[in-house]
């Protein structure tokens, strides 16, 4: 059985945040039903590249899952939703503070009308203080947590990181939070409110950067591809101009690297011996490192770390991904078959669970594909699905 079998959740988000929460519970065995709007459905349908009019990313983001479609702004597609919520462990939303309150599917009406349910809510700024209404999606989230100011080359202007990194991480926080609030309900019974900002989800993982300031006045500036006060970690240019990241900044493992790279002067220096004294020469490390990999090949320099158990490692493309055996192995490339008979790879499913681990069991749903069955399993008979159909309260 499922580690979530039996666990019942409503999705009423769309994009990234909500949805990817709604996944994760998904692929370990909860039952998500994912309310669309009629016709065009979730707008991630839409986004990145379009196989057959829709994403590939739609295949991640929503397997597992299925889907009803249904117009929220009608009075009876909001009273169908109230009855999908009586019966449900879980409701997720990332939609602004306000809207679900305009619909009468606020908190206080849900959990008045089903006590135990967990309602997570994930907005730009959250539900309570100055900003909660302004518009935030996860790019701003990242500039006001401080991670977007310290992701660029010193004195260049700074840079997203590359993938929507702070609509994922508020996701994991929301799931976390869930699983927490099932935990507390199991000895009270009652549900409750999970509030997840997309800015606080990554000022959460922004590490010593407030006790710094507070302690020292010191603000974090950026520093490329290197981890200020911690040495050695950099990325270091190879001959044909490719790169491999070194982590050689624990005690024991920096000998090691110095040794390894025929720099046994260094790998000897008392000064050298802990992270305090590394950082103060931090510029004369990365020189002697740099000028060691310069002259060898990825594949060289990897060879000689890895026998000298130093962390290191290439900058990985897809398609250097999509070739590792490792991640064959671990079966965090999967293939599965769409419903057009094509193959298409996808990442697996994480974390590993050794008893009652996640897995892909259905495909990405076209819009409104379980309509029909999920209102029969509502009491709703094939005649009063047809009226809703005919008015566009349902799809």
């Amino acid at each position: 059985m499922s580690a979530l079998a039996g666990l019942k959740v409503i999705e009423l988000g769309q994009l990234i945040a909500g949805p990817f929460a709604a996944k994760t519970l998904a692929d370990f065995g909860a039952d998500v039903v994912k309310i669309e709007p009629p016709g065009s459905g979730d707008p991630l349908r839409k986004w990145r590249l379009l196989k057959d009019g829709t994403s590939v990313w739609w295949q991640i983001q929503s397997r597992n899952k299925r889907s009803i479609a249904l117009d929220l702004r009608a009075s009876e597609g909001q009273a169908l939703v109230r009855q999908l919520v009586a019966e449900a462990d879980v409701l997720i939303e990332n939609f602004r503070p306000g809207a679900m309150e305009q619909w009468g599917l606020g908190p206080d009406v849900l959990l008045a009308l089903n006590p135990r349910l967990i309602m997570l809510r994930i907005s730009g700024y959250g539900q309570t203080g100055p900003y909660r209404d302004r518009p935030g999606f996860g790019v701003v989230a990242e500039a006001m947590s401080g991670l977007r100011h310290l992701t660029a080359e010193p004195g260049r202007v700074p840079v997203r990181v590359g993938v929507s990194i702070g609509d994922t991480l508020a996701a994991l926080h929301g799931v976390i939070g869930i699983l927490i609030a099932l935990n507390e309900r199991s000895r009270s019974g009652s549900g409750q409110v999970v509030d997840v900002a997309l800015y606080e989800a990554v000022f959460n993982c922004m590490e010593s950067l407030l006790p710094e300031y507070s302690a020292f006045g010191a603000v974090r500036e950026a520093a490329g591809s290197a981890l200020p006060g911690i040495a050695p970690s950099n990325a270091y240019r190879c001959a044909g101009d490719s790169y491999v990241l070194v982590a050689g900044n624990g005690d024991s493992i920096f000998k090691r690297l110095m040794t390894a790279i025929d720099r046994p002067d260094l790998a000897n220096d008392p000064g050298l011996a802990d992270n305090t004294g590394r950082v103060a020469r931090v510029a004369e490390i990365d020189a002697a490192i740099g000028n060691w990999t310069a002259t060898r090949s990825v594949d060289a320099v990897l060879a000689v770390l890895d026998a000298a158990s130093v962390p290191a490692g290439r900058i990985y493309t897809v398609a250097d991904i999509a070739a590792d055996p490792h991640y064959r192995a671990r079966e965090m490339i999967q293939t599965i078959q769409m419903d057009d008979g094509v193959d298409l790879d996808i990442p697996g499913v994480v974390p590993k669970l050794s008893r009652t681990p996640g897995s892909h069991q259905r495909n990405a749903p076209t819009v409104g594909r379980d309509t029909d069955g999920i209102l029969q399993s509502m009491g709703l008979t094939a005649s009063q699905i047809a009226k809703l159909r005919e008015k566009g309260i349902v799809a």
